[in-house]
């Protein structure tokens, strides 16, 4: 059996439509059901639904031998897998927004980012030369330059229309191309590669 990490959510939808047109039976990934471990009918294939940033975890672990993530939970997992495939839905930017008319608090020298990405801004700041007070937050991110706690964010943009509705914008576009990534864990790479390397090259014909 193939088990796979998937995140609940915005990327099951999409995760399942390309499975499934590869000849992966996910009829039970559209069940109405609160399980968290799913067993397609053919017993062929196993899934794990679990947070965003816990798909990497459990890849690198093996306790998954494959999974879908968002590029910006790889970048800011930095976990020890193979990123195999580019999935080319979920696209987004990290971005630094705040409010339009306050775009020079960039150049501040006591800059405060607010973010729930703190290793991947630790990186960037510091490749950067740059020295800030990054706040962790876990949710609504926006709410941090609204209420004073941070003068910038630095968060995933989508569409850009939760920030228009608090009366931000994007100041500057750090990292563009963020999509959901096929990831696998290298042990199973090797020990499975019978069953998952052809798997792999229906997604990579599915997706081109």
């Amino acid at each position: 059996m193939i088990y796979f990490a998937m995140s609940k959510g915005r990327l099951v939808e999409k995760s399942a439509a390309l499975l499934e047109k590869c000849g992966v039976d996910v009829s039970v990934l559209r069940e109405d059901t609160r399980k968290l471990v799913l067993e397609s009918a053919d017993k062929k294939y196993g899934f794990f639904l679990v947070k965003p940033a816990d798909v990497p975890v459990y890849v690198e672990s093996g306790v998954a031998d494959l999974g879908i993530a968002g590029k910006d939970t790889l970048l800011e997992e930095d976990r020890d897998l193979y990123e195999l495939l580019d999935l080319g839905f979920g696209k987004c930017r990290l971005c630094l927004a705040g409010y339009p008319t306050r775009k020079s608090a960039l150049t501040s020298p006591h800059l405060r980012v607010a973010t729930k990405y703190i290793n991947t801004a630790k990186r960037i700041f510091a490749e950067r030369g740059e020295e800030v007070e990054l706040i962790k937050l876990n949710g609504s991110v926006e709410l941090a330059p609204v209420t004073g706690l941070a003068d910038v964010i630095f968060d995933v943009v989508e569409t850009g229309s939760t920030l228009k509705a608090n009366g931000l914008a994007v100041l500057e576009e750090v990292i563009t191309g963020v999509s959901a990534r096929l990831i696998a864990n290298k042990v199973s790479l090797k020990l499975k590669s019978a069953e998952i390397l052809p798997l792999v090259e229906k997604i990579s014909e599915a997706i081109s």
